[in-house]
């Protein structure tokens, strides 16, 4: 990364399938929720990484995903996901984290106190995307509290009630929030200064230019995700990229991030995947817009690959050629 000029790791480092992060104030989590004891981050390696990162110029910024993609949360912590129901029975699966029990906010509280003390920078990324609403609508309860709450069957409002009392508790410790498009979409009152990050790819540029009049800062990831793969050089569609074009809030624009999810990559074939492709990204996104002839990158791109495979780095190659040295 730091070869490459990016600044920022975005560590999405729950989801649905595992939970790895070993938590101090709540060891089931890890315990429970990751593949096997043997896949956890310890909090020693979360502090490894977060210095052999600060070492390198680069900051480490946590997510913890939530009220969907939690499935894993719920091996260790109970009651947290909601129950499904099928009919008046309960269906023995459950869904999003549980938004209408103060012992979710309870938890939340806590976990999020732990998590601003072990990753020091300023923001935490609360995710908020794909939530699927299903199985708040079938269960009794939650139909109920939305009666009681005026929300009628507007499950977007439940979701906006989980996120602002989700976001209060990441005020009370000081940092700032990122929360992926989807919560914007859904009208969820933001508080001022809480960072959108735009990831779908449908009409990312009037979504971005909507989110920057809307008066929130911004990063642009949508036209960045590496996991996506295609035959031939698709890092020139990466660099004909501009984060800026159709911005009048230019300043609210804060970054742009290369996504690379981990469904179909893993040691194996995470750096090959990566690299040069997000190279491409890294010099557009440190380059003002008159740099952005495809020759002179490509050129330039070429050197820099057989620099980084000098350096150990397996970078795949961008076309036929070769590099000038001996491979040893």
């Amino acid at each position: 990364m730091a070869f490459n000029k990016f600044n920022v790791l975005h560590w999405h480092i729950v989801d649905d399938q595992s939970f790895p992060y070993q938590s101090v104030a709540f060891p089931e989590l890890s315990n429970k929720g990751s593949y096997t004891l043997s896949h956890v981050y310890t909090p020693n390696d979360v502090r490894a990484v977060i210095e052999y990162a600060r070492l390198r110029g680069i900051r480490v910024l946590p997510e913890f995903d939530s009220p969907g993609h939690t499935q894993s949360w719920g091996k260790g912590q109970k009651n947290l996901l909601t129950p499904c129901y099928n009919g008046p029975e309960q269906s023995g699966t459950f869904g999003p984290i549980n938004p209408i029990l103060n012992s979710t906010y309870c938890f939340l509280a806590q976990f999020f106190k732990e998590v601003g003390t072990v990753f020091p920078d300023h923001f935490v990324h609360l995710g908020g995307d794909e939530v699927d609403f299903t199985c708040w609508e079938s269960n009794p309860e939650v139909l109920d509290f939305m009666k009681r709450k005026g929300f009628g069957r507007d499950f977007q409002r439940l979701e906006s009630f989980y996120i602002q009392k989700l976001l209060y508790i990441v005020s009370t410790i000081n940092k700032g929030a990122i929360v992926w498009q989807e919560v914007f979409d859904d009208h969820v009152k933001l508080k001022p200064g809480t960072v959108v990050q735009v990831w779908k790819q449908e009409l990312y540029p009037e979504k971005q230019a909507q989110v920057t009049a809307a008066g929130f800062p911004m990063i642009l990831s949508a036209p960045w995700y590496l996991d996506w793969i295609s035959y031939g050089q698709d890092w020139r569609k990466f660099y004909n990229v501009d984060p800026l074009d159709s911005q009048e809030q230019k300043e609210l624009v804060i970054g742009g991030e290369a996504c690379l999810w981990g469904e179909f990559v893993d040691a194996t074939n995470l750096t090959p995947r990566l690299w040069p492709r997000a190279s491409a990204i890294g010099e557009r996104l440190w380059s003002p817009k008159n740099i952005k002839n495809l020759e002179d990158a490509y050129n330039r791109l070429t050197v820099h690959r057989c620099r980084m495979t000098r350096r150990g780095i397996a970078a795949e190659p961008l076309f036929t050629g070769y590099c000038e040295y001996e491979y040893t």
